[in-house]
């Protein structure tokens, strides 16, 4: 079914159904039936394996597990792969393919010349708008999953498997370590929502979904520049970036909570702003094409 026609097909729905779900369930269905987001989620899900495999060459013979906390972790016990792959994959890969899905979410449509049908449908702008937000967020969660997932399996393939001895020295059980690695993940995927925020922002000012995703995606990058220069310092707090790493206060037997909250607090900041911003742009566009 081409999208026109789920354009079609959702206005008829929208008439028997509560619009917004099924405006969300046809944008999640055509977000994960799209080539570029499986193939966005192929190269995820290869990324932990990649690690996994790398360290494991490395270490092949050696005495000890040496180098950075996480990684000398993996050799030690496999279920810390997962928290070493999230923590490799945030900087970088993961805000990537967030900002390729959130950047094509309107710019996308208006390029192939199927957003005048979505709005023709009686959903309204404002409850399009949600959709492409909230499924969004789903890709977040899914994307965060898949990594955590594959490095999981990964991790229980090549290395021993038991007792994870957490950041501050402490041992806990697998069951407890699978808990503790769902709730980084969560954590992960929050982490994320400010940069759907942004690129849904960045998605309604232009008709070119290519122009949208490379802006969003250069926006991570050059964001994360910025977070390295000891020199700004007064600003980074407030980056979105800053606090993606946080994520490593709870893996230690007392879990801080502080700079968690204070990520997903910033996160929501920015999804109150530029998702208002997003809106505003959407709501008063002139939809021609």
């Amino acid at each position: 079914m081409s999208q026109a026609e789920v354009a079609v097909a959702v206005g008829v729905r929208a008439q028997t159904v509560p619009g917004f779900l099924a405006l969300f369930r046809s944008e999640v269905g055509l977000t994960f039936r799209r080539a570029r987001t499986i193939a966005l989620l192929g190269i995820l899900a290869a990324l932990p394996v990649l690690i996994g495999v790398v360290v494991k060459i490395e270490t092949d013979g050696e005495s000890g597990g040496g180098g950075p906390a996480f990684v000398s972790q993996v050799t030690q016990n496999g279920l810390f792969l997962v928290f070493t792959a999230l923590a490799l994959t945030l900087p970088v890969f993961l805000p990537m393919s967030v900002g390729v899905v959130a950047g094509d979410a309107i710019a996308g449509e208006a390029a192939g010349g199927t957003l005048r049908y979505l709005l023709v449908a009686p959903a309204g702008r404002t409850r399009l708008l949600a959709a492409k937000f909230t499924a969004a967020l789903v890709y977040c969660a899914v994307a965060t999953g898949v990594v955590a997932l594959a490095a999981l399996a990964t991790g229980a393939a090549l290395f021993p498997m038991g007792e994870v001895t957490l950041l501050s020295g402490d041992s806990i059980g697998p069951g407890t370590a699978l808990l503790r690695a769902l709730l980084v993940a969560l954590v992960v995927a929050g982490s994320l929502a400010g940069l759907v925020a942004i690129g849904l922002f960045v998605s309604t000012l232009t008709g070119s979904g290519i122009a949208a995703m490379a802006t969003t995606v250069v926006l991570v990058i050059t964001v994360q520049i910025l977070d390295s220069f000891p020199q700004l310092h007064a600003i980074q707090p407030y980056l979105f970036t800053h606090h993606w790493l946080s994520f490593g206060d709870l893996l230690r037997s007392r879990m801080y909570w502080d700079n968690v909250l204070e990520n997903l607090g910033l996160q929501a900041l920015y999804v109150a702003v530029f998702g208002s911003a997003a809106w505003a742009r959407f709501t008063s566009r002139d939809i021609t094409a």
